[in-house]
């Protein structure tokens, strides 16, 4: 990464790939005005979001910033595939379990799931954990149900005196089922308390193809390559894709596809790349996640892509300070990126900010695009609307000495 810096950005464009996540793009537009906000007050810069002037299906917002004296205008679009998320989950409950027995078996036949313990704990409990949710709901469901029959069955002749005894065990039988139905659905719905179905299905979309992308992602991709690539031929200094979850291995192929695509020359705008607390093993590390270790070695190799990696060990639904293209076995020559950095939460939060957020691990995923209120080596906010280049930002950094390298994967094939 070269120290010598450009000139101020003047006009940015950036695009943001949301992880697995059914909600409509607007949610990252209210997130990023109120958050913005916030750290403004904290650190003392100027910033306000405008209606986006957005083109065809595109969902945006203009920011308008004053920082380190800079006027800078930002354009922010939201590469929406939330549409197929929801179209990913299953309507019904029994089908989501069927998903758990088949994601299980996918990590556990293939080795995957005991090279992923090599690396954080975190990710893989937090896999762990809907499953041993879900199956906890069904147990619970099973027992009120039994106990609905038990009742039933000892109330029969006194309910209904006469009753035939074979009446009276279809009558609990049924009760029981709608018992039981009526939990587990009961569950599925107030989702919103536990996470068990959202997880279960990311996990389960992610391994649904064995690591190679579905038809219809593999479709989007391509529309998100044109949008970025159309702003690449613009008159912006920078163009800034910004992955968070599992949006981040999406952008690294994405990015990967207009490599090929386009001419870096001096007249083109700056391409960085920023991916936040990213989760690329749970894909990477399966059979025929070929697609993706090849786009992890092309972006991986690229001098013409500023590639900046934060993550944070606090964070317990990412696998913090992994190289994502070392951590996959591959070794790229030469190397330009990921520089892997920490958000360190402990630092860049307050004491009281942190305890209130320590165990509310959802929340915390997504602290990478929220205000710090003790802000230090790293504010979502400057890298996206402020007037340096991100390469300059991180000019002259070396990754975390906590760093993690250690090639675990077995599956390494590219072709």
């Amino acid at each position: 990464m070269s120290s010598t810096a450009s000139p101020p950005v003047r006009h940015r464009r950036v695009f943001y790939i949301p992880g697995y996540d059914p909600f409509p793009p607007r949610r990252y537009r209210e997130l990023y005005r109120t958050e913005a906000a916030a750290q403004a007050e904290i650190s003392g810069y100027d910033i306000a979001l405008k209606p986006g002037l957005m083109d065809g299906d595109g969902f945006g917002w203009r920011v308008a910033a004053m920082m380190d004296g800079q006027p800078i205008r930002t354009d922010v679009e939201v590469l929406v595939w939330s549409d197929i998320v929801q179209n990913s989950r299953p309507q019904f409950v029994f089908a989501t379990y069927l998903d758990l027995v088949r994601t299980v078996w996918i990590y556990i036949s293939t080795g995957a799931f005991f090279r992923l313990m090599q690396l954080r704990k975190g990710p893989v409990l937090a896999a762990l954990y809907p499953i041993m949710a879900l199956l906890l709901q069904a147990q619970l469901a099973f027992w009120l149900s039994w106990a609905m029959n038990r009742i039933v069955t000892a109330m029969g002749g006194d309910l209904v005196p006469g009753a035939p005894t074979p009446l009276v065990s279809t009558v609990a039988l049924g009760l029981g089922a709608m018992v039981g139905l009526f939990t587990l659905r009961w569950f599925r719905e107030n989702d919103g308390k536990f996470f068990a179905y959202y997880l279960m299905h990311d996990f389960a979309y992610s391994a649904s193809e064995r690591g190679a992308y579905p038809p219809a992602l593999e479709s989007r991709l391509i529309d998100f390559r044109r949008s970025i690539e159309a702003a690449m031929e613009s008159d912006v200094d920078e163009v800034l894709v910004v992955g968070h979850s599992s949006g981040a291995h999406l952008a690294i192929s994405v990015l990967s596809d207009l490599a090929r695509t386009i001419e870096f020359s001096k007249e083109t705008p700056s391409l960085a790349f920023l991916s936040v607390g990213h989760v690329v093993p749970m894909v990477s590390f399966l059979p025929e996640a070929k697609r993706l270790r090849r786009d992890l070695l092309a972006v991986a190799q690229n001098p013409n892509i500023t590639w900046i990696d934060v993550t944070a060990p606090g964070d317990g639904c990412c696998f913090a300070l992994c190289d994502p293209v070392a951590v996959t076995g591959l070794k790229p020559d030469p190397k330009y990126g990921p520089l892997v950095l920490s958000a360190a939460f402990t630092k860049n939060l307050s004491p009281a900010r942190w305890k209130s957020l320590r165990w509310r691990f959802f929340r915390l995923h997504f602290q990478y695009l929220c205000a710090f209120d003790m802000p230090r080596n790293y504010d979502y906010f400057k890298v996206t609307a402020g007037p340096m280049r991100l390469a300059d930002r991180y000019a002259g950094r070396t990754s975390s000495p906590s760093c993690i390298e250690k090639p675990v994967n077995t599956y390494r094939s590219i072709s």
